[in-house]
């Protein structure tokens, strides 16, 4: 429990979310972790999380951030057994690297996603790839170093850890899904029904057919087509490190799947909610579940039900209708909560299913200790988080908006921990080695489910699940 990355990223994302947690008694102790917000002056561009930190210097915040991950990362590379010296000097230079690309990601003429943030900004156009464009520039860049640099990447690599950074990741992602999953229940009942009928239905079809593609027509091995059918038909990067986890498969499996992930999340984020809004002006509670089912990243997918929300009910108040806001977004995010949810259930199955039919060993009967053994041990600290925060939330609801901040502010570890992920994955991915392992049909295969039927199975389901539900009219 203390010589494996998959039980440190348990202890470092349960570390960081007992601290979030004190501040729902009064005391911030997060509230200084930097976090990079939409610019247009270069100088505005990161600053605290807390208003209660307002007054640290925005460099001293990032420093201060960078510090508590060196801290807490270096403790856990000497218990694995890293040199601790060339981990720290590697990290250094990943972090601030990946930093820098958050920051240009976030920049408002290749984030703002609003009408409102063009308006505020005064820019009359954006890209609007949201502050996820940071994740698409670290992997780009890693992939640069990775590839034309090798001397660079090689001295980073005792640092270069993505499956450790999205454990950690994972671990802390339960803190904000278990707040929403809170609030959500305040949605109307039908909502929520609905929006759960929709996940597993759809999740069903999605993972069995992405499964049955790649084994039957691309002859991937299990070993990758499990992974992939994952990270298709769930959450992304998230499902596919978990069910790589739960079958054991080699790290570059997972790592190669995550990659086309993020780049296709960003592809739908850009087109797909202007595609529902001309094929369901009418139907708002539709096009917000279906971008919740079809948009693969947690980011993207709400980001695509804040846009898809604004163009709908824009067309619908110049025809004289005005809806409440919110209700639409709060669909897609209902939907995608289940969704994520759903991971560390999923991981589970998986890993009964490949010790006793896949994977058994030869001659001997599988045993209870033989699944704990393949469990992926951070779903754990997953679900403690999750379950924590929903529990919280529930039993003393005066406490929901201070659960609100804490989780805001834990969910900058988590973030963090994301792009560092994606600049480790680019440093660590060889393009040679890649096409060697077969990433060209590995992209073919991401590129026919996902607009071959994943996209189009997603909105059938949402049409059966929401057509006609509508949200309620604004004052009425």
């Amino acid at each position: 429990m203390l010589t494996s990355e998959d039980w440190w990223s348990v202890w470092i994302g349960l570390f960081i979310f007992l601290l979030g947690l004190i501040s729902l008694f009064g005391r911030d102790l997060l509230g200084w972790a930097v976090e990079p917000q939409m610019w247009t002056d270069i100088s505005k561009a990161f600053g605290p999380v807390s208003k209660n930190y307002a007054n640290v210097p925005p460099v001293v915040s990032l420093l201060l951030t960078y510090l508590a991950f060196l801290v807490i990362l270096s403790v856990g590379a000497k218990a694995l057994g890293l040199n601790v010296a060339k981990f720290a000097a590697g990290f250094t230079a990943i972090f601030f690297l990946t930093y820098l690309c958050n920051i240009i990601g976030h920049n408002a003429w290749i984030a703002a996603n609003r009408p409102a943030d063009l308006e505020k900004f005064g820019i009359s156009w954006s890209l609007k790839l949201t502050g996820e464009a940071g994740l698409i520039l670290a992997l780009l860049a890693g992939l640069f170093i990775g590839n034309f640099i090798p001397g660079l990447a090689n001295a980073l690599r005792e640092a270069t850890r993505p499956e450790w950074f999205i454990k950690s990741a994972i671990v802390i992602l339960g803190t904000g899904l278990g707040v929403k999953a809170a609030e959500q229940l305040g949605l109307a009942t039908a909502v929520m029904f609905r929006g759960l009928c929709a996940i597993v239905e759809a999740y069903l079809i999605y993972w069995a057919l992405v499964y049955f593609l790649a084994r039957k027509y691309f002859k991937f091995s299990r070993e990758w087509a499990a992974p992939l059918a994952s990270g298709i038909s769930i959450c992304g990067v998230s499902a596919a490190i978990a069910t790589g986890g739960a079958i054991r498969a080699r790290p570059i499996v997972p790592i190669m799947v995550s990659s086309l992930v993020v780049i296709f999340a960003v592809v739908e984020l850009v087109f797909l909610p202007f595609v529902a809004a001309e094929l369901l002006p009418h139907e708002p509670m539709v096009a917000g579940a279906w971008m919740g089912l079809a948009v693969k990243t947690d980011g993207a997918a709400v980001a695509s039900g804040q846009i898809v929300e604004s163009l709908i009910l824009a067309k619908q108040a110049a025809q004289g209708v005005n809806f409440e806001k919110g209700w639409v977004l709060n669909t897609a995010t209902t939907v995608k909560i289940f969704i994520d949810i759903f991971i560390g259930i999923w991981a589970f199955i998986l890993a009964i299913i490949w010790t006793t039919k896949v994977d058994p060993k030869p001659g001997e009967k599988v045993r209870a200790g033989e699944i704990w053994n393949r469990f992926p041990k951070f779903v754990i600290g997953y679900f403690l988080t999750f379950v924590v925060m929903l529990v919280i939330v529930l039993a003393l609801p005066q406490l929901k908006d201070a659960a609100k901040t804490a989780s805001g502010e834990v969910d900058v570890f988590r973030k963090l921990f994301f792009a560092l992920t994606f600049f480790s994955i680019g440093l660590v991915s060889n393009f040679k080695k890649l096409w060697e392992e077969g990433i060209g049909r590995l992209a073919l295969v991401y590129v026919i489910a996902l607009f071959g039927f994943i996209i189009w199975i997603g909105l059938f389901i949402s049409w059966i699940f929401f057509h006609g539900v509508k949200p309620p009219i604004a004052g009425a």
